[in-house]
């Protein structure tokens, strides 16, 4: 099994900013890409930031120039730096990662992952 946590919501005002850190773990082999999404009530799930294994990067428009997506390969975790935020940018953001586990001998195995959503506020 692979699991991803996130952390660093919270409540911000307008123009501020925030980090997210989404960490995964279990028996990975390998992780291609990674990404944030985010959710409304009402709304289907967008995508807002995602990065490969590699370090190829694609936003969102809504954020682009705002967000920056970025991971550390050794710790298994995606970061995202969310800045100047917006009253609109309020949602529920989900960590997403796909990759390969290991099977213990027995080979190998693509997995897709989500991580339990951490909650942003940009209120004044």
């Amino acid at each position: 099994q692979v699991q991803l946590v996130e952390s660093g919501g919270g409540l911000v005002q307008p123009g501020g900013s925030l980090s997210l850190s989404c960490a995964a773990s279990g028996n990975i082999f390998s992780i291609n890409g990674m990404g944030w999404y985010r959710q409304t009530p009402g709304k289907q799930r967008e995508l807002v930031a995602t990065i490969s294994s590699g370090g190829s990067t694609n936003y969102a428009d809504s954020v682009k120039g705002r967000f920056t997506i970025s991971r550390d390969n050794a710790k298994n975790t995606v970061y995202l730096q969310m800045n100047n935020l917006k009253p609109e940018d309020t949602a529920v953001y989900y960590c997403n990662a796909n990759g390969e586990m290991s099977m213990y001998g027995l080979g190998r195995r693509r997995f897709g992952s989500w991580g339990q959503g951490t909650q942003v506020t940009v209120s004044s």
